[in-house]
Parts: structure tokens; sequence; C-alpha cells
């Protein structure tokens, strides 16, 4: 019985030996298995790290204002009579523009100017009785200031007259009028805005932490959506003495020559100032860099020796870097890594160190230092 037992027992633990033994070499296999397979290679763009000229700068936005403009207007009321001008004419400075209904206000110059004669006569001759003391020195200061009154009486109606002829005040180019001939004008209507803009004036704001890096004659250049990948160059001419107490921020006036007239009063631009010395910076895309809490890092791709058909295999190795200033899409990199480094401009998110890489730069990320909207 014992026997039995015992024959039993032995089979029992061959069979439960075999069945584990089976499960241990069948899980080693795979483990092994496992081990000798690799992660597939994740399909990263790249840029070569390289050294640029980095102006420091300060941006804004910024509305052009032309050097002289002003809505031309009357200083007297009258009924238009001729118009000299068309709508946007080119005038030069004291070119009649309108001529008001002076007709009435000539006959009463002229009838002035008679009477101004008479007391020009009159003294004269009062002058000489006084001279033979046929009269008073009391009489011969009546007929002087009658002759000074008389004078200035003419001199105020020329000026209506002239007054009732409008003249450019400078020269420029004139808009569009709804003025007509036989319209009645009161003082102050308007007439046509008239504008000088060979040379004009971008007006924009700067924060104040920024003012100690603000002087006169620094270099300004600004872009308009009107003339994509066009910049206009000029010169800081004016800082406004006080901050705004609202925003904080100080107004700045800048001059650009317009010889052509491309920039129009009221255009919207962007303005970037040069603010300081041309320097040189490793400067790589926005998108390469990753921010952590525990710091910024990029992925630098390097060479991992020969692959199944002896093409070469690459690597994506993690670094630390510690990056400067901001320009559009560019950002200046200052320790970390080294001119012709390769780095991962795009497809960092599925990668970690030592991550077979596949580079495809068939499509890049924008890597522009002031990119322009695109016009959809």
């Amino acid at each position: 019985m014992f026997k039995r037992m015992f024959i039993m027992l032995a089979c029992a633990g061959l069979l439960f030996g075999g069945i584990f033994g089976y499960k241990a070499f069948v899980s080693h296999q795979m483990e092994k298995a496992m081990a000798s397979q690799q992660a597939p290679a994740v399909t990263v763009s790249t840029t070569t790290a390289r050294m640029l000229p980095w102006q420091p700068q300060l941006n804004a936005v910024g509305t052009v204002r032309a050097m002289r403009g002003v809505d031309v207007t009357t200083e007297i009321a009258g009924l238009v009579r001729t118009i000299y001008f068309k709508s946007g004419d080119d005038v030069q400075k004291g070119q009649v523009l309108v001529q008001l209904n002076a007709d009435a206000d000539r006959a009463l110059l002229h009838s002035l100017e008679a009477e101004a004669e008479l007391a020009k006569t009159t003294y004269a001759r009062d002058k000489q009785q006084f001279n033979v003391k046929a009269i008073s020195q009391a009489t011969l200061d009546v007929s002087h200031a009658d002759l000074k009154s008389k004078k200035a009486q003419v001199d105020q109606q020329a000026a209506v007259v002239d007054k009732k002829t409008i003249r450019a005040p400078f020269s420029g180019r004139v808009g569009i009028s709804t003025v007509n001939p036989g319209q009645y004008l009161n003082p102050g209507d308007r007439i046509v805005t008239l504008q000088s803009f060979d040379s004009v004036y971008v007006d924009f704001f700067l924060p104040q932490q920024d003012i100690a890096r603000i002087t006169l004659g620094q270099t300004v250049v600004v872009t308009t959506d009107t003339y994509p990948g066009r910049n206009f160059e000029g010169k800081i001419t004016a800082v406004n003495p006080t901050v705004d107490p609202q925003t904080r921020n100080i107004e700045i006036e800048a001059t650009f020559a317009n010889p052509k007239h491309d920039l129009l009063p009221g255009m919207f631009t962007s303005v970037r100032v040069h603010a300081g010395e041309l320097e040189r910076f490793i400067t790589l895309p926005q998108t390469a860099i990753t921010y952590n809490p525990y710091g910024e890092t990029v992925f630098v791709v390097v060479k991992a020796g020969q692959g199944p058909q002896g093409k070469p295999e690459w690597v994506a190795k993690q670094t630390f870097v510690t990056i400067g200033s901001l320009r559009g899409d560019q950002v200046a990199v200052l320790t970390g890594i080294k001119v012709g480094d390769t780095v991962v401009t795009g497809g960092q998110l599925k990668l970690k160190s030592g991550s077979r890489v596949v580079i495809n730069n068939s499509i890049q990320p924008s890597n522009e230092a002031a990119p322009e909207p695109a016009d959809q």
C-alpha cells in the first residue's frame, strides 16, 4: 500500500514538475525574444544649430500719422463761388482751393479806401494850416486820429475779403470733398482734408520698464500687411516726457521718409526697435525647446552605429539648455548645445533619451525672425 502511494506521489511530482518546467521555459523564451526586439524608430524633423546675428529688439504696434495734416475750413461764413481743386489733387502751399462770394465785402472795402484817402488829404491840409498857426493842435490831432482809424478799417475789411479766398496752408494732397459751388458754409465747416506725407510719423507705446533702452536717433523698423515682406526704416525723434498713469506706457514718435507715399496716415504697423548692440547667438526654432518645471530641454540627435542593412542608426539624447531672448519664431540658446549639433524640432512627444529616430525634414516648423501673418 505504501509502495503504491509512493508511486502515485512520484508520478504526480513528475507531472507537475513537467508542467511548471515547460511554463518556465516558455516564459524565459518570451522574455528573451522581447529583450531582443527594439522599439520602433520615431520619425522626427531636425535642424542644425547655427550661430546667427542677433539684434536685441523691442516690439510694439504703431499708427502712421502725417507729418502735417488738417481739415481745411473757413473762418467766416460765405457762399461758395468757385472750387479750384479736385478730390485727390496734390496742391502747393498758398494755392487757392475755394473762393467764397466776396462782392459785398469788396465794395465795402473800396468805400473805406475812399474814406481813408479823404482822411489822408484832410490831415495833410490841416498840417499845413497848423504850420502857419491857422488851426489849433487839437484840430490837427483829431484829423490825424481820423486818418489812422480809417486806415485800420481798411485793413480790417481787406482781411475779411482775403478770408473769402481759402488757400492751402502747406503743400500736400487733398482728400475727398463734398462741397459744391453755391453751397453756404458756416465758420468751421469742413471743406476737405489736407495731408502732407512725404515724411510720416509712426506713434507707438512701450512699457515703462523699457524706457532706459530708448534713445533719440534709435533705429526703428516697421512692417505693414499692405506690403508683405517689406521693411520701412526710420529713427526715433521724440519721446513723451510723461508716462500714462492708466497703462504705465510711454508714447514714442519715430520719423520715416515716405517719398513714394507708400505709408498712409492711419495705417496699422508692427514696430521693431533696435535696442542694443548687434550680438551673435546659437539660434533654434522655438519648437525645438521643451519647457518643463525643472528647466528647458532639447533632443540632440547623435549617431549610434550601423543598422542591419549597413545604414547609420540615430538616437536622441535629451539635454538641458539655457535660453535667452525670443524673436519671432526663434530663440537664442546660451548654453547646453554647440554649433553644428543636430537638434530635433518636431516629434519630441514620442521621444525619450536613447530613443531611435528616423530623420524626415520634408516638413519644417516656421523659423522666421520676423514672421508675417499669412493671408487667408
